[in-house]
């Protein structure tokens, strides 16, 4: 049954496929990069960001070069920065162990750092037209819907078997559409929680979710563990002329990026302000900020937050604080969008 969707699907993609600035390129670094920024963000908010990156670091030894600082900084707003780090790690790899040229080899991409087999795939099938399959999680809900397959897809067991599946099928005169077009199509019409757009399908004839009505059972996942909650006081601490930062560990969540400052729980306005006295600094006045939340895989983020006027920065006992002014935080300094509900007010620090 899985054969008789290559045509169909084919000649779909190359009729309404999106204008997207990696696509059609063959080229292996753009794929690189788009596939490992796509991870985790949607296509349209993706194109800048790719932009920027591709334009600060044009290629693989551009990247393996880049000071580590400037590339979390060009990473900043897509989160996951362990992904960009593995992707350094790996363009180092390249340059060093295979002359600064990406591997076509699907199993040599594997060996790379940060490369699994979706990624591996789509570089090797769309930068050189290698015929192995990509399997996303676009591909994983078309499969499971056309093909009714209720295993859950969390487990590498199932992705195995569709990657299989999908192997057999593979086009060998053009495998990196054909994968393209699964993912396409998994964007834009099959899409989640039952939403699926089925009367635009090129293949709706063959899905047995479409014909059995079964589209919204499909997929099958299992339900992720409860998220653990952490409650944080941030504070903005300004003097009119920059805004205290602080650089978070070099391991674990969010490593080497920058803070705001801020403690655990959530405390009032004498706390807040003893908190910065033990700073070393004399404040003027306070303001409460909107409360936010930022959602991790794993941790969710409540925040309550401060802005604190002080009399002078340069006071701080803390050494570890970092005093920086409007213009070195747009250019220098990585600031995870956690803290994003609090970024604007770091560009508008003089009052």
């Amino acid at each position: 049954m899985l054969k008789k969707i290559v045509i169909p699907l084919l000649q779909w993609y190359n009729i309404n496929k999106r204008i997207l600035p990696w696509r059609d390129r063959n080229n292996a670094y753009y794929t690189w990069v788009s596939e490992i920024m796509l991870q985790q963000t949607r296509v349209e908010a993706v194109k800048p960001y790719f932009q920027r990156f591709i334009t600060a670091l044009p290629d693989v030894q551009a990247l393996a070069q880049c000071p580590q600082e400037q590339l979390l900084k060009l990473w900043e707003g897509l989160g996951y920065y362990n992904r960009v780090r593995n992707m350094q790690e790996a363009a180092r790899q390249v340059v060093s162990e295979h002359q600064g040229i990406i591997p076509e080899d699907y199993q040599t991409l594997l060996s790379l750092k940060g490369i699994g087999s979706y990624t591996a795939g789509a570089i090797a099938s769309i930068a050189y037209h290698k015929s192995v399959p990509a399997v996303d999680g676009n591909v994983l809900r078309v499969i499971t819907r056309i093909t009714e397959n209720n295993g859950d897809i969390s487990r590498q067991s199932v992705r195995r078997v569709i990657e299989e599946a999908l192997s057999e099928i593979m086009p060998e005169d053009k495998p990196g559409d054909f994968n393209q077009a699964l993912m396409e199509l998994g964007a834009v019409v099959c899409i989640p929680n039952g939403m699926a757009k089925c009367e635009e399908c090129p293949v709706a004839s063959l899905c047995q979710a479409y014909c059995h009505d079964t589209v919204d059972r499909f997929p099958v996942k299992a339900a992720k563990k409860e998220r653990r909650q952490e409650d944080k006081t941030v504070f903005i601490i300004q003097d009119g002329e920059a805004t205290a930062l602080r650089k978070r560990p070099s391991k674990g969540l969010l490593a080497g990026l920058y803070e705001l400052p801020n403690v655990p729980g959530h405390i009032d306005r004498e706390r807040a302000l003893e908190y910065v006295r033990k700073l070393g600094l004399d404040p003027l006045y306070i303001e409460e900020m909107p409360s936010s939340r930022h959602i991790f895989s794993h941790i969710e983020w409540r925040m309550e937050a401060y802005r604190i006027r002080v009399s002078s920065l340069e006071k701080a006992k803390d050494k570890d604080l970092i005093f920086a002014d409007k213009e070195q935080t747009g250019k220098r300094y990585a600031i995870p969008s956690a803290f994003g509900a609090y970024a604007r007010y770091i560009k508008e620090e003089k009052r």
